[in-house]
């Protein structure tokens, strides 16, 4: 049997050799020998197998019969059993694949490679490099036979590509432990700058006061969720917070926008920052004054550091190409997307849709830990919202019926899982609710309101929300802005003809 078992083995190496000579020209790259010397090493020694279960799994190993029995290693270390010459062999026995990888005469040779397990971390990470040139030539013949064939779609194709790809690189992620010392020395840094600023943040600026003082700022490498239901206003408080950014403190902001071309995106814009209404924005049926208004204001837009992408269906594959090239060229210190349901990681073939989102809300993170700054990205909450009823008012307002839980969260509880923070938009009024149970009027409010801060207080803060102009701005503003109006309407006879 044994023998039988050695052929079936040698049969099996000579077919997988054949195969890749015939389609490369070259055998692919291996290290069978430090296959058999880290194998050997894990029978060996009892404390091998933690050092190198993060960098090997059992399709790292060229040779079939190497990758069974570091699968029969593995299933030991899971069930916390001893690992030896012995065990592996009834291991095996039990999987079924003694046979197959030699019987217990080949356990016996490999156990007697080497003599210790000092150079095991060295060697099992060669095999891993090889095993990913493996992958690499295998992706890229792939890729290159199906370019030969026209009945492919190129842009699927590089998509698909790209997707692969980043598969492969994902394997190839190993972030070693770090002492303490210099992520100390890292974070004492990190105050000694927010130290210098005068205004108290160690974070990005939203532009929105009472948000920033508990946030403060939007901090690197965080997830932020902003979700609300359907015309609460989301896209209008992103791009009202992307204008502060971008004009008032000259930050690069990319807007990835899933619902809405560029075109109406910047519609938006020019309405909030023109405070002219969208109408008349649409249709160009402005009055004189308001020509001069949208002339004057519109300066502000020039130049700011906002990039649009309103590629439909994006992918979180997609994504991560466009991020990285857009911090690389553009210095980008902020990502928004609107909206995560509208994104899809279909390449993945995931089971469900609740899967796929958990997929990139999870890339999300990643992704802004990997380029360390913030991503904001809007969500969607599900219908129990409106489902709630509200309650007469009876001690306790009645309106928190209405207020969105963490548990609204649409699709997925992994979005509340992976973000840093998550953030609800709330405007009583759109529910018929004018007051508060102190009788405080709610008209034109927004309440904002955190219910998740991973590395801060939660709290609620209330700004005003200009439905016309869809914008959301701090509550001392709307004095400023009337006063600016009237000095408009009173010289519009005094002002130069407007460019458009």
């Amino acid at each position: 049997m044994a023998e039988q078992g050695n052929k079936l083995r040698t049969n099996a190496k000579t077919k997988k050799s054949i195969v890749n000579t015939e389609e490369t020209g070259r055998l692919q790259p291996q290290a069978r020998e430090l296959e058999e010397a880290v194998l050997s090493a894990l029978m060996l020694e009892k404390d091998a197998y933690s050092m190198i279960n993060e960098i090997l799994t059992p399709e790292c190993f060229y040779d079939k019969s190497h990758e069974l029995i570091f699968t029969a290693i593995q299933d030991l270390a899971f069930h916390q059993s001893p690992i030896d010459m012995l065990t592996v062999v009834e291991q095996l026995r039990k999987n079924k694949t003694l046979e197959a990888v030699g019987g217990k005469s080949y356990i016996a040779q490999l156990s007697q490679k080497v003599v210790s397990s000092a150079h095991i971390d060295y060697h099992a990470r060669i095999i891993a490099q090889k095993y990913l040139a493996r992958e690499l030539i295998s992706f890229s013949s792939e890729v290159a036979g199906k370019a030969f064939d026209e009945a492919y779609d190129v842009d699927d194709l590089m998509e698909e590509a790209e997707s692969n790809l980043f598969e492969i690189s994902q394997r190839n992620i190993k972030k070693d432990v770090e002492h303490i010392n210099p992520i100390i020395t890292k974070a004492f840094d990190l105050m000694r700058e927010a130290a210098k600023r005068t205004d108290g943040l160690s974070g990005l600026p939203s532009g929105f006061k009472d948000l920033d003082k508990i946030t403060s700022g939007w901090q690197n490498s965080d997830l932020i969720i902003i979700a609300a239901r359907p015309a609460m206003g989301k896209t209008a408080f992103v791009l009202s917070m992307a204008k502060n950014m971008a004009v008032n403190f000259n930050i690069p902001v990319a807007i990835f926008s899933l619902e809405m071309s560029n075109v109406q995106l910047v519609n938006r814009l020019i309405v909030n920052v023109a405070e002219l209404s969208g109408e008349k924005i649409k249709t160009g049926q402005l009055k004189e004054y308001e020509w001069h208004q949208l002339d004057s204001k519109i300066n502000k837009l020039y130049d700011a550091p906002i990039y649009v992408d309103d590629t439909p269906g994006l992918s979180v594959f997609e994504l991560r190409t466009k991020a990285r090239r857009l911090v690389k060229e553009h210095h980008m210190k902020c990502l928004i997307i609107d909206y995560l349901q509208l994104m899809n990681a279909s390449e993945l073939k995931l089971g469900n849709r609740e899967q796929e989102v958990s997929m990139i809300s999870r890339s999300l993170k990643g992704l802004a830990k990997e380029l360390n700054i913030p991503i904001i990205a809007l969500s969607q909450l599900n219908r129990g919202v409106d489902m709630r009823t509200n309650q007469p008012r009876t001690g306790r307002d009645g309106y928190d019926a209405k207020r969105p839980q963490l548990s609204d969260l649409r699709e997925s509880g992994a979005i509340e899982q992976d973000a840093d923070i998550v953030c609800f938009i709330h405007r009583p009024e759109y529910y018929k609710i004018f007051q508060d149970e102190q009788g405080n009027d709610l008209t034109g409010k927004a309440e904002i309101i955190i219910a998740k801060h991973r590395n801060g207080s939660t709290g609620d803060i209330v700004l005003e929300f200009k439905k016309e102009f869809a914008r959301f701005q701090n509550l001392d503003e709307n004095r400023i802005n009337t006063d600016y109006q009237s000095r408009v309407n009173s010289q519009e006879t005094l002002m130069p003809e407007p460019r458009f």
